[in-house]
């Protein structure tokens, strides 16, 4: 029955075109294409947590991975998917003729998506499940040269905060390990909260904000090259200076009441949005 909805919503996302005018012309307006009617139902999909449908408005997804380019037949390797905000969109659009990896830290780190599989195995029971990254030689990683897009949203913030614990380069590898994993030519999609290029690198530690040239340098370091920018994630009502960094906005609200209708108001915040390439 699951998997009829989607099918359903796949022909009412081919025939409505008006609905999602507004989208498709800022996708267009970020350098993005639209995307195609398998990706607009993937999104559209009944079977998504209401909860994560309500912050479409923040994240963009049908309009983000067109701009990554994902395709139905794809080798898709999503970094850190966590809950599985892009899971519910991406493991059904590619269970038919893709691939759809999830990573995580251990095996711990899959739990709620393998609940999520075996409650909707029609869905998400073809997700494959890998480590990362991968250190020291220890095995569960995803194949070298396999994948055709890797995604990373919202996790570099994390590498480069996790700096200092030891003598690794955390945030470095973990490009290297996701250029490892790609195919030549293949693409590497990023979504970060953006700091300005004007603040200090300090509160790249500690804020959860990253600068745009930071993720660059280390995307180029690991070998990337970079193809292009969209706006089509940005916020600019968020100035990226708040008392307990980015999680002072929704959906963490860590101030919780304080100024709460403030960082409402706000939404989710400012976002950078890049795709590299792996060299041919």
């Amino acid at each position: 029955m699951i998997r009829h909805a989607f099918a359903a919503a796949l022909l009412l996302a081919a025939a409505a075109t008006s609905a999602g005018a507004i989208q498709t012309a800022k996708a267009a307006d970020a350098g993005a294409t639209a995307p195609d009617p398998a990706l607009a139902a993937a999104v559209a999909a009944p079977t998504r947590t209401p909860a994560n449908v309500a912050r479409d408005r923040y994240r963009h997804p049908a309009e983000t991975l067109a701009f990554f380019g994902v395709r139905p037949t794809d080798t898709v390797v999503e970094i850190w998917p966590s809950g599985g905000w892009y899971t519910e969109i991406l493991a059904p659009y590619l269970a038919d003729h893709g691939t759809y990896y999830a990573t995580a830290m251990g095996d711990r780190g899959h739990n709620r998506l393998r609940a999520l599989a075996a409650a909707h195995p029609d869905l998400y029971g073809r997700i494959r499940y890998a480590t990362f990254p991968v250190f020291d030689g220890a095995g569960g990683g995803v194949p070298d040269g396999t994948a055709d897009v890797v995604l990373t949203f919202r996790n570099v913030h994390n590498w480069r905060m996790g700096e200092g614990r030891d003598d690794r380069d955390y945030s470095l590898e973990a490009f290297r390990q996701m250029y490892a994993m790609l195919k030549p030519g293949g693409t590497l999609g990023v979504v970060d909260h953006r700091l300005p290029e004007s603040a200090s690198g300090e509160r790249e530690r500690s804020s959860g904000y990253m600068k745009v040239s930071t993720i660059r340098r280390l995307a180029e370091q690991a070998g990337f090259r970079f193809v292009a920018a969209s706006e089509v994630n940005a916020n600019p009502r968020d100035t990226a200076d708040y008392p307990q960094g980015v999680w002072t906005l929704p959906p963490t609200l860590t101030l919780r009441d304080q100024d709460r209708d403030r960082y409402l108001a706000i939404g989710e915040s400012d976002r950078m949005t890049l795709r590299f390439v792996k060299p041919e």
